[in-house]
């Protein structure tokens, strides 16, 4: 697969990874395309971003604009699936991806809506590197994708502000998460095309949360995430063997 011109940006960027994702941008808005998954998974992210910027920025979670006043940056946001809810709370959003593919999607998608959201085709050292700062970044399935997870991870960090907070949703390296997140999602169930996660690419937490306290970040949560077939949704749970969400803080 051809790599396109405007994607070679250096750093952390898989550009494999990068090639992937924009072949299959058309589809990021349909709910029952490629990017199912992503639509199933959205509501129990979703509900733990809420709460947990809530919490932290002391809002209301019942409010229609609970983000009213909050710079915010969905990193890797592909075609914008979790920018333009942030973006109805009330959020300032900028949304990044290393394809610029995807951003044209999530562009266009987002004018269609009445949305206005910032979207940049960069990378995290770019922004980093720019001084820029954010009271939240999502950091979504996203780092399972990269070439250089401790140099990504310093480099997103850096743009967390005193008091704020990122949160990070990834699959963990386990012969479980193999099993499920690989043999069964990729290849049984077909839910995601084969090939997506490559299974030596799988951060454990420790390996997450390593960089992010050393560039002074601190735990604030960790939870599960695990499908329910019978209810065919996604619920939290204790168990980070495969799918886990952490929220991080920055003292303030």
């Amino acid at each position: 697969m051809t790599v396109r011109p405007e994607n070679r940006i250096s750093g952390t960027v898989d550009e494999a990874e990068v090639a992937r994702f924009s072949a299959l941008a058309a589809q990021w808005w349909d709910p029952t395309g490629k990017f199912k998954p992503l639509h199933k998974f959205n509501p129990v992210r979703l509900g733990y971003i809420k709460e947990q910027v809530c919490a932290r920025f002391g809002r209301d979670p019942r409010a229609p604009g609970a983000f009213v006043g909050l710079r915010l940056l969905d990193i890797g946001c592909g075609g914008g699936l979790l920018c333009e809810p942030m973006a109805r709370l009330g959020a300032e959003v900028v949304g990044a991806d290393a394809s610029a593919t995807n951003i044209e999607v999530a562009r266009i998608h987002a004018a269609a809506s009445g949305l206005e959201v910032d979207y940049r085709a960069t990378t995290a050292e770019a922004l980093a590197e720019a001084g820029e700062s954010f009271d939240v970044i999502l950091n979504m399935e996203v780092v399972e994708h990269v070439a250089d997870v401790p140099l990504y991870l310093a480099a997103c960090a850096k743009m967390v502000r005193p008091g704020g907070l990122m949160i990070v949703a990834t699959i963990n390296r386990t012969p479980k998460a193999y099993a499920l997140a690989i043999v069964g999602a990729e290849m049984v169930l077909r839910w995601l095309p084969r090939g997506t996660h490559s299974y030596e690419k799988l951060v454990t937490p420790g390996e997450l949360e390593r960089p992010l306290t050393a560039a002074g970040l601190n735990v604030l949560d960790r939870t599960g995430v695990s499908y329910h077939p019978l209810a065919d949704e996604w619920r939290r749970s204790r168990d980070l063997d495969v799918n886990y969400m952490v929220a991080f803080g920055r003292p303030r």
